[in-house]
């Protein structure tokens, strides 16, 4: 998931000319696009510039290693939560738009689940649910429910790239 705090393409810096990944753009705003030959440019000349992004890659390396972790240990609705705040913290906004379906794939469960744990947390008043609009009606709350995950990935991030 990544928002204006980072970037696609972080694996052009160790060399690797090819991602594994495929993007899906979920929410408005803008995004710069850089071929892959400027970009190697660019990070060749600068040594600021590199440091920032191994900076970036190790945070994602940490991400990965804690979504591992929660996938393997955590239940769905905790998961959900985590996936939520992190959500809101790239759109800027209390409102965004994401499906079940979406989410079950991003998280790796059956629809069922998500719509289970969306309607737990709705119950509960944290968030408000209809046709693909999310609205996080109680942040704290919802972090009272989320997995250590959700801190363990903000602070990696505010260790690192500080």
């Amino acid at each position: 998931m990544v928002g204006n705090e980072g970037m696609l393409g972080a694996q052009l810096a160790l060399g690797v000319g090819r991602g594994l990944f495929d993007a899906s753009v979920q929410g408005a705003g803008t995004a710069s696009c850089l071929r892959a030959a400027a970009f190697r440019r660019e990070i060749a000349a600068s040594d600021a510039l590199r440091r920032g992004v191994h900076r970036y890659v190790y945070v994602l390396m940490a991400q990965f290693a804690t979504s591992a972790a929660c996938t393997r240990f955590h239940n769905v609705g905790a998961r959900l939560a985590r996936c939520l705040l992190m959500s809101q913290d790239r759109a800027h906004s209390d409102s965004f738009r994401l499906t079940h379906e979406f989410l079950a794939r991003m998280l790796g469960v059956r629809r069922v689940g998500i719509t289970r744990a969306a309607g737990d947390l709705q119950r509960g008043s944290l968030i408000s649910y209809r046709r693909g609009e999310i609205t996080v009606l109680d942040r704290a709350g919802l972090r009272h429910v989320a997995c250590g995950c959700y801190d363990a990935d903000r602070r990696a991030y505010e260790q690192t790239m500080a």
